[in-house]
């Protein structure tokens, strides 16, 4: 049993980012565990930083040449958004089969866009915390050698949804929701997740999971994004200190809507591959690594898309 909660507490270092970008294309997956899980009773406290650079143009599965298009055009045409969260996260489970998992962001996204019948670029920095999750979580399925939990929890509007546009034609209007640090609305989220070892040398993980808006404010009420995430962690490198693994990950994200939304560039369908790793340090220190490269990706209208998505992670437990 040490090796199972060795294996899953050191693949369980990711919280996802709580923050929004739904509109203008952030295609940023959840990894398998993200709550910070442990399978013994105790503490922990989490740290993490992911980078979204969004660097592609795309409409559908086809990239487009920002050259190609003559401007000034009659549609935005976003240039670069670089997305930057350091997420501090809580975890604690209990005697019993009950835990729960308290997680905060801070977001920074420089953003470059030319905004309809312009031909400059308009610049903004949505800086700020973005909306805290609270999720608890119920393992009271779980059997020898292998966890088996469910989900539950909500997304809070702390995050500010009202930063301008910086310089450019469109200095001190709003910036788009989607690139805000925090969507406005209560969103529910519900999963199930599933850890087994097939032998000595080899587990799985598989997670799904849902978030769902409760809710509109000022116009805005982001899609409904789905989740999908299966892992391969091979146990024995150093003596279960050092763990490779390597998943999959799906994200299929509906349309954003009202009258604030940019409704038709929002949504889409993302499959990445993520090689990574993570290393017990100590006892009670564990790191966590990957890289998240695309194998498919298709957005509703004009996006932009990543081509590499990288995440690190720290916790500690006490």
């Amino acid at each position: 049993m040490r090796i199972l909660h060795a294996a899953v507490l050191c693949a369980a270092l990711t919280p996802v980012p709580v923050s929004a970008c739904a509109s203008c294309g952030c295609t940023f997956t959840s990894d398998w565990l993200s709550q910070g899980l442990m399978t013994q009773p105790g503490e922990a406290i989490a740290l993490r930083y992911d980078y979204v650079p969004q660097t592609q143009l795309q409409t559908g599965t086809d990239t487009i040449d920002p050259k190609s298009i003559a401007l000034p055009t009659d549609r935005e045409i976003e240039r670069r958004t670089d997305n930057h969260y350091l997420t501090l996260a809580y975890d604690r489970q209990f005697e019993s089969d009950w835990g729960i998992n308290v997680a905060l962001p801070i977001v920074w996204r420089p953003h470059r866009t030319i905004a309809e019948d312009t031909a400059e670029e308009t610049r903004s920095n949505g800086n700020g915390i973005g909306d805290m999750r609270l999720v608890a979580r119920w393992q009271g399925l779980s059997r020898p050698g292998s966890v088996t939990g469910l989900q539950f929890g909500l997304t809070l509007p702390t995050g500010s949804f009202h930063r301008r546009f910086n310089t450019g034609p469109q200095a001190g209007e709003l910036i788009d929701r989607g690139l805000q640090p925090g969507t406005g609305a209560v969103q529910a989220l519900a999963g199930a997740y599933h850890y087994r070892r097939l032998n000595n040398q080899i587990a799985f993980i598989v997670q799904g999971q849902i978030h769902l808006a409760l809710n509109s404010r000022e116009g805005f009420r982001p899609g409904t994004v789905s989740e999908a995430s299966l892992s391969l962690q091979w146990l024995s490198l150093g003596k279960g200190r050092v763990i490779p693994e390597l998943q999959i990950n799906t994200r299929i994200t509906g349309r954003d809507s009202g009258p604030a939304s940019d409704r038709q560039n929002s949504g889409g369908e993302q499959i990445y591959l993520a090689p990574g790793f993570s290393a017990k340090i100590t006892p009670i220190l564990a790191l966590y690594a990957n890289v998240q490269v695309p194998l498919y990706q298709r957005v509703s209208g004009y996006q932009l898309v990543p081509q590499l998505i990288t995440s690190t992670g720290v916790q500690l437990r006490f």
